[in-house]
């Protein structure tokens, strides 16, 4: 899992190429559980009325403002992977139905073969991989 996160903050800001379902959904994942690591005790410092809330608070704020770029290059390149424009995630933004098109392109798996952004990432380094999986 972490090897698939470490790709995504390496490719911060690359908007260039395609990403394995597995490379997005993994990277989600670690920031939907940083995000509740952070929010957790945000609540818990309201519900206790604590001033000391600001700074759970502040580190959420900046990790939410860190991870905007590579969030929206990790989707490019997933949108990349199967066969689709960055441009279609624009389509998120359409109330109601955008967000649950976008999940559906996420979800799906990746046009085989090379397509204008590059290779398949499934295939690549794996020439042999059918050979070699059941000997």
């Amino acid at each position: 899992m972490m090897d698939y996160v470490k790709i995504c903050f390496k490719k911060y800001a690359d908007f260039n190429g395609r990403a394995r379902r597995s490379e997005y959904w993994y990277f989600y994942l670690f920031n939907v559980l940083v995000f509740l690591a952070l929010y957790i005790p945000v609540i818990a410092l309201i519900v206790a009325e604590s001033e000391l809330v600001i700074l759970p608070g502040i580190l959420l704020a900046i990790y939410g403002l860190g991870i905007i770029i590579p969030s929206l290059a990790a989707v490019v390149r997933r949108l990349h992977d199967t066969g689709r424009s960055g441009w279609y995630y624009l389509l998120g933004f359409i109330p109601l139905v955008g967000r649950i098109i976008i999940l559906i392109f996420t979800i799906e798996d990746s046009k085989p073969g090379t397509n204008e952004w590059g290779p398949n990432p499934k295939t690549v380094g794996n020439d042999n991989f059918e050979n070699d999986a059941f000997v």
